[in-house]
């Protein structure tokens, strides 16, 4: 049985579209999930990006593309009142829902579906405490177990390489993107194109630097 890490934030429609289809994706393939919150916008700030949401046309495009994987995916989808939000309160409420700060399936799903279902304001906080009462988390989401536990979610994924959401780390490799989930379940069922090819990119050089 494999062990993958999902690195999420529950901000990025693509970490929502990849929680929903993943079980689809590795039909037939033993495996366990860790569900590993982080706050998308520090991996943003140690790589010195910018979202997609924070560059204009690029964020029109992204709504757009989100809208038609989730129409052809067959996933409900509908755009929160504003985007992007503060993920802050949702991402230490899915800490807090577990002793060691790795959410169940359950608990993600519900706050996934919190931010990308229904269309309203994800981080508004009459909200945020419904959805606090409703799954009843064992520890505060000021409690500085949950802070601490989510920070080093994220020192870990910094450690790893990883620059987004969702990744998915398994045996050490990283496979980041929705779109990556058909190269995950290739890698699970032994696909030997990962002898060689995984390591292409030593092959290349650096070329021009900006």
């Amino acid at each position: 049985m494999k062990h993958i890490e999902f690195y999420l934030d529950f901000i990025s429609p693509y970490a929502y579209l990849a929680f929903e289809k993943l079980p689809e994706a590795l039909k037939g393939i033993s495996y366990r999930v860790t569900h590993k919150p982080v706050l998308f916008a520090a991996l943003l700030k140690h790589h010195g990006q910018l979202g997609p949401a924070e560059i204009a046309s690029k964020r029109d495009w992204t709504y757009r593309q989100v809208a038609w994987q989730a129409h052809v995916h067959g996933v409900a989808l509908q755009l929160p009142a504003s985007h992007p939000f503060n993920p802050l309160g949702l991402l230490r409420l899915a800490v807090a829902c577990d002793a060691s700060g790795e959410p169940n399936r359950y608990v993600c799903e519900t706050i996934f579906r919190h931010a990308w279902q229904g269309g309203a304001d994800a981080a508004d906080a009459a909200r945020l405490e419904a959805l606090t009462a409703r799954l009843a988390p064992s520890r505060s989401l000021q409690d500085a177990t949950v802070k601490a536990q989510l920070q080093a979610h994220g020192e870990q994924a910094l450690v790893l390489g990883l620059f987004g959401v969702p990744s998915f780390v398994v045996d050490g490799k990283v496979f980041w993107g929705f779109d990556a989930l058909p190269m995950l379940r290739a890698y699970l069922l032994g696909d030997p194109w990962f002898e060689a090819g995984w390591d292409l990119p030593a092959s290349v050089a650096q070329g021009i630097r900006r």
